[in-house]
């Protein structure tokens, strides 16, 4: 695709600003969750984690390397990997009790996808052997 590697940028950028919305809210404690903050750091801060490879994917989008892109499929894989593990850390019931799941979770779930596709299409020339005959 002519614009993969752009919109895999976009995505990787806003990635970086969904770790910062709210991701769920807990009615029992009654706060919202980001990927900074949980209630006594139970969770972690996974938001760390997806910026940390959000900028390792805008550096491999932007070179126009064979090697590049094909590291930048495995970082992209990865990251979907940790968005779904997040996402079942946050959304999960537990005692009985169901946190409302917010946009920012959504979004983090659907823009590593985002970035996995648009690895998967990179725009590199393909260069023609000419057969000697």
């Amino acid at each position: 695709m002519k614009y993969s590697q752009w919109i895999g940028v976009a995505a990787a950028l806003l990635l970086v600003g969904a770790c910062f919305m709210p991701w769920a809210y807990y009615p029992d404690l009654n706060k919202e969750f980001t990927g900074f903050f949980s209630e006594l750091n139970r969770y972690g801060r996974p938001g760390k984690i997806l910026i940390f490879f959000a900028v390792i994917e805008i550096v491999l989008f932007l070179i126009p390397k064979i090697g590049a892109k094909r590291a930048n499929i495995f970082v992209t894989a990865m990251c979907v990997a940790f968005a779904i593990k997040s996402f079942i850390l946050y959304a999960a019931c537990y005692r009985g009790i169901c946190p409302e799941r917010r946009i920012g979770l959504w979004l983090v779930l659907v823009l590593s996808v985002i970035g996995v596709v648009a690895s998967w299409l990179p725009n590199i020339p393909v260069k023609e052997d000419k057969a000697e005959g």
